[in-house]
């Protein structure tokens, strides 16, 4: 019970703080929302990378196109020299009569011309379609094919592929880095902040210190006042964040400009950032506040 009071006396003078202190206390809550919503952009724009390098990876496909007078057991032995390379994930075969019916039906005018042949005239190449396991390797992959025998010719986007995960690659440790560095700064503005809160109140301090309170007793009411600042400045970020990305993909359909990069899913996301922007806001606020009032502790 005791420890129930205390708690309940440190919340109840945190929460007098934040008011009596109202113009410091809306400038540190204003400091951490305009951060958070920094972060949570930063995460958004992480989340998304992350799936757009995904779908990348998934429809990344070798295209191996097998000599036109290969037979039957050429083609099964190169299948299994495929099989055998290292970053091997799928093969499927195709041949060049499928290839054809299937670009006969997505242009009529391919198809117009395509129809002029038949099973034995197909002009067109049996192939492969190779599936990778590591995408930055597959130039490397796509050339071990291309040496094994009865192949005709291997494309798969070279340069482009590799250009993209990179660029992806790029984008994802830039925002980490971006979301550590706003981390940081918010935990020093809420430091300041609750200093000169702190010197607003530090004969009060004394005062407490030489009829024996304890340094915990001091510092709770500051710890919680930060928690207290930190939460409230993660409402905004988790309203515009929840509110303004679901409007942004049923506005967009859930399609960046094309169809080939499509947009994270809230339901995939919304949780997970709503969780981390409260406990950013959370810890960074008690951690600021902790060590702004550290120094006085020490008088």
């Amino acid at each position: 019970m005791k420890y129930l009071r205390i708690l309940n006396n440190n919340l109840k003078d945190s929460i007098k703080s934040v008011f009596r202190n109202f113009s410091l206390s809306v400038a540190s809550i204003s400091c951490i929302t305009i951060t958070l919503i920094l972060v949570a952009v930063a995460i958004l724009l992480s989340e998304n990378v992350n799936k757009f390098t995904d779908d990348i990876e998934k429809d990344v496909t070798i295209v191996v196109y097998i000599k036109k007078d290969a037979t039957e057991e050429d083609r099964n032995a190169l299948d299994t020299k495929i099989n055998l390379l290292s970053n091997i994930e799928s093969v499927t075969f195709m041949s060049k009569e499928a290839i054809r019916k299937d670009m006969s039906k997505d242009s009529e005018g391919l198809g117009t011309i395509l129809s002029e042949y038949d099973e034995n005239t197909n002009p067109l190449l049996d192939e492969y379609l190779v599936k990778v396991k590591d995408t930055e390797k597959i130039g490397t992959t796509a050339k071990q094919i291309k040496d094994l025998s009865g192949v005709s010719q291997v494309k798969y986007g070279e340069g482009m592929v590799e250009e993209l995960v990179k660029i992806f690659d790029t984008v994802k440790k830039i925002m980490v880095v971006i979301v550590i560095g706003l981390v940081v700064v918010t935990a020093f503005l809420i430091s300041n902040t609750i200093k000169i809160t702190i010197n607003n109140r530090k004969r009060q301090i004394e005062i407490m210190r030489l009829v024996g309170a304890s340094n915990s007793y001091i510092k709770m009411p500051f710890f919680f006042e930060g928690i207290i600042l930190g939460f409230i400045g993660s409402i905004i970020p988790v309203l515009l964040s929840l509110y303004g990305y679901v409007y942004l993909y049923d506005k967009m359909n859930g399609i960046l400009f094309t169809e080939v990069i499509s947009l994270i899913n809230p339901n995939q996301v919304m949780t997970h950032l709503i969780i981390t922007l409260i406990l950013i806001g959370v810890i960074v606020g008690a951690i600021g506040s902790s060590r702004a009032v550290r120094r006085y502790l020490k008088i």
